[in-house]
């Protein structure tokens, strides 16, 4: 069943331009409330459901913070409102206040035109296709405003970020600390700029921070994790141990080593992996996406760990895990899962459990992954202005058959819809650098046939 305004990763776009006005997210807000709100079983009696409100830095979430609130006000649902905050640490709050689910207002790695809407569960983890099935068919009702002896009220959680900070800490050995470490961390001006630095600190580091005054206007605005020539250049420049880049709502992560190095989600996901094996803690094996390097799941072979590829976005290598009972996975793009540290992808969590690798082995990125080597992958974005069904499109099923012909068992071709953005992304990953780009841009040319 199709789903009309969730993506892959909630309700997302460009501000002032359906969906995202003020009318829709207030209907949204209300649509939520009722649908996430409607098991009372855990409530006491004339108890009101409560959901936790967080956003990232955009201008616009001062608009859609508002909107939200009416709506779930109006459906009688009590709202925690926290201000900026990294997206996992409302699902971490929302389990841990006892919540009936968590909204953060983000359009994560995208430029501060764009706002999105995600949901959490109570327990904390993004919610299942079904459940947003059941939000997008009650939008088409009218909104009834409860009674007013049973709206909902809103209040302010001032220690948000405090509580969030001592969460992350929490997920590093109380034995380890970070002295000696010179870190820079690039908090891409976006929700973790007031939390990231102080984890990082408290843990001992020297810390070196960019990326940390946002205006409303410049969240991951050439910096982050998304453009990590920035914190590539700030590492070689304040001669670096290490460099951390998160995205807008700090669920992704991209690393740096000492040469400005840049380490994504796959090689990322090994360093863990690597050092949970070595250490005799790893539990099952760890699930990719389809866009995870082929280099990967060969590397992980020889770590006799299990691999398992699951649909692009996080909630899918969420569901994986669960379903596999395994606790580690993530996406290149820098979205990693340790279910035994959080219920969702973290930024910060992640690059802890990183770094306590690599203290723990006293090794840097480059020589903990060494064993890992990437195939080239060649990634090309075809902007789309209509819906194109790339199984039907005879001219790009013929295009694909071609590369597969020609590459064999030795390359990959994946082919999908953005779940975010207009876009067909077009992934081709070969041996050869060469032999990757020229099927890439052949496909990607006939997609840009079909799509006109």
């Amino acid at each position: 069943m199709s789903r009309k305004y969730f993506g892959t990763d909630g309700v997302r776009g460009r501000v002032g331009k359906s969906p995202i006005t003020p009318d829709f997210v207030m209907r949204l807000g209300y649509a939520a409330g009722k649908v996430l709100a409607s098991d009372r079983s855990v409530l006491l009696p004339g108890q009101h459901p409560t959901v936790l409100v967080g956003k990232d830095t955009r201008i616009s979430g001062y608009m859609l913070e508002s909107a939200l609130t009416a709506g779930f006000t109006a459906a009688g649902v009590h709202v925690n409102l926290t201000g900026p905050l990294p997206t996992p640490g409302i699902a971490y709050l929302t389990r841990a206040l006892r919540l009936q689910a968590g909204v953060v207002i983000s359009a994560s790695h995208n430029p501060f035109e764009d706002n999105g809407i995600k949901f959490f569960s109570g327990s904390g983890q993004k919610l299942p296709d079904a459940t947003e099935h059941e939000i997008e068919a009650m939008l088409d009702n009218e909104i009834e405003t409860a009674h007013s002896s049973e709206l909902g009220r809103a209040r302010r959680i001032d220690d948000a970020a405090a509580r969030y900070i001592e969460f992350c800490k929490s997920s590093f050995p109380f034995e380890m600390d970070l002295r000696g470490m010179r870190i820079v961390v690039d908090c891409a001006h976006g929700a973790t700029y007031h939390v990231a630095p102080h984890v990082l600190h408290e843990l001992g580091a020297e810390v070196i921070t960019i990326g940390t005054e946002p205006n409303g206007l410049n969240i991951n605005a050439e910096c982050g994790a998304t453009h990590t020539a920035t914190l590539s250049a700030a590492v070689k420049q304040h001669q670096a141990d290490i460099g951390i880049a998160l995205d807008g709502d700090g669920d992704r992560l991209m690393m740096a080593d000492r040469d400005g190095r840049i380490f994504d989600g796959d090689q990322l996901v090994y360093i863990i992996a690597r050092h949970r094996v070595e250490s005799g803690i790893m539990k099952g094996g760890v699930c990719g996406t389809l866009m995870t390097n082929l280099g990967m799941e060969h590397a992980l072979g020889r770590l006799n760990l299990p691999f398992a590829r699951a649909q692009v976005g996080d909630r899918y290598v969420l569901e994986m895990l669960q379903e596999k009972g395994w606790q580690l996975g993530g996406e290149t793009s820098g979205h990693i899962l340790c279910m035994d540290k959080h219920t969702t992808g973290d930024g910060i969590i992640s690059a802890l459990q990183v770094l306590k690798a690599l203290k723990d082995s006293g090794s840097s990125l480059a020589e903990y992954s060494r064993d890992l080597t990437l195939y080239p992958q060649v990634m090309i974005n075809v902007p789309i202005d209509k819906r194109v069904d790339l199984a039907s499109e005879r001219v790009v099923k013929e295009a694909e058959e071609k590369a597969r012909a020609d590459m064999g068992k030795e390359g990959r071709i994946v082919l999908r819809p953005s779940g975010t953005e207009p876009l067909i992304r077009v992934m081709v990953e070969s041996p050869s650098e060469a032999t990757a780009r020229k099927w890439a841009e052949y496909i990607a040319g006939s997609v840009k046939t079909a799509a006109t």
